[in-house]
C-alpha cells in the first residue's frame, strides 16, 4: 500500500505512521489526483496497481473480485467495476432530493478509483495527464482503447464514490465540462490522424 500525501493540510501524514511499515508514505508538491496516481505507478513495484482516492471506499472482495477476471481471462490488461454514490451525512436532505434520479443507480465505473491494471499497460498507454484534474481517468480509458489495451467490466458494485459540499465535479462545474470537451477533440483528431496515415 502506497500513499501519495499530494500536499494535504491536515493530519494525514500521521495517521499513516500510525500503519508502520505496512504503508509507504510519499509527500509532494500539490500536482492534482493524476499527478499522485502518477506518483504512485513511479513508487509501485507490482505486477497490478489499483487506486483509491482519499474520500471513496473498496467494498471488502474488490480486488478478490478483479483478480478472478484476470485468471479468466489471460490477457485481460484492465478490469473495471460498477461504482455508486452516496451522501455524507451533511446532505441527506440532497440525497432525498434524489431518491429516484438515475445518480442514484450504479454506473459503469470508468474512473480511477475501480480500476485494477496491470502495471505494464502504462507503458503502452501511457501515463494520466496531469493538466486534466476532472477528466484524466476519462483520457486514459479511451487511449487504452485506441491502444487496443484490453478490458473488463465486472457487473457488481466494487467501489462507493462519496459525494460531499467539496466534489470537483461540484465546485468546478465549467471547468469539467470543458476538459470533457477537450477530450472529445483530442481523442477526434487523434483518430483521424491515425486515419491518415493507414
Amino acid at each position: 500500500i502506497i500513499v501519495v500525501d499530494d500536499g494535504s493540510t491536515d493530519d494525514s501524514a500521521d495517521v499513516v505512521r500510525r500503519y508502520g511499515d505496512a504503508v509507504r508514505y510519499h509527500r509532494q508538491e500539490n500536482r492534482g489526483p493524476a499527478g499522485a496516481c502518477n506518483t504512485g505507478l513511479e513508487l509501485a513495484t507490482g505486477d497490478f496497481v489499483a487506486f483509491l482516492e482519499q474520500d471513496d471506499l473498496w467494498l471488502p472482495d474488490k480486488t478478490r473480485r478483479q483478480l478472478q477476471e484476470f485468471e479468466t481471462t489471460p490477457d485481460l490488461d484492465y478490469c473495471v467495476g460498477q461504482v455508486q454514490n452516496f451522501w455524507i451525512p451533511e446532505l441527506q436532505a440532497e440525497a432525498a432530493r434524489h431518491r429516484d434520479h438515475p445518480v442514484m443507480q450504479p454506473v459503469a465505473g470508468y474512473v480511477v478509483q475501480t480500476l485494477l491494471a496491470r502495471r505494464d499497460v502504462f507503458s503502452r498507454v501511457g501515463r494520466f495527464q496531469e493538466p486534466l484534474r476532472f477528466a484524466f481517468a476519462c483520457d486514459w480509458f479511451v487511449r487504452a482503447s485506441d491502444a487496443g489495451a484490453v478490458g473488463a467490466l465486472v457487473p457488481e458494485v466494487l467501489t462507493r464514490r462519496r459525494l460531499h459540499e467539496h466534489n470537483f465535479s461540484r465546485t468546478h462545474r465549467a471547468e469539467s465540462r470543458d476538459q470533457f470537451l477537450h477530450i472529445v477533440k483530442a481523442t477526434l483528431d487523434r483518430r483521424r490522424g491515425a486515419g491518415r496515415s493507414a
